[in-house]
């Protein structure tokens, strides 16, 4: 596995965990399963300040492997010709 492949699937499970929590902070915003969360102590800021870094580490993953393969492929046109 490349580096290129590792970054897009840290982009990728990142981005899930990042709708993922949204979703239960939503849940528990709306008190539909507040008690569960508590229960956790995970409080609805948390829960939004873990989507929002996931939401960065998903951004930050991405562009940097748009970048390395932009160029790892310039630098194979170079080699070519």
């Amino acid at each position: 596995m490349d580096h290129v492949t590792r970054l897009q699937l840290i982009g990728r499970i990142t981005y899930y965990v990042g709708w993922i929590t949204l979703l239960c902070g939503g849940l528990v915003h709306l008190s539909i399963a507040s008690k569960l969360f508590m229960a956790m102590r995970l409080t609805q800021r948390n829960l939004f300040e873990v989507s929002v870094a996931c939401f960065v580490i998903c951004i930050a993953s991405e562009l940097r492997a748009r970048e390395s393969a932009g160029l790892e492929m310039s630098s194979g046109l170079r080699k070519a010709a």
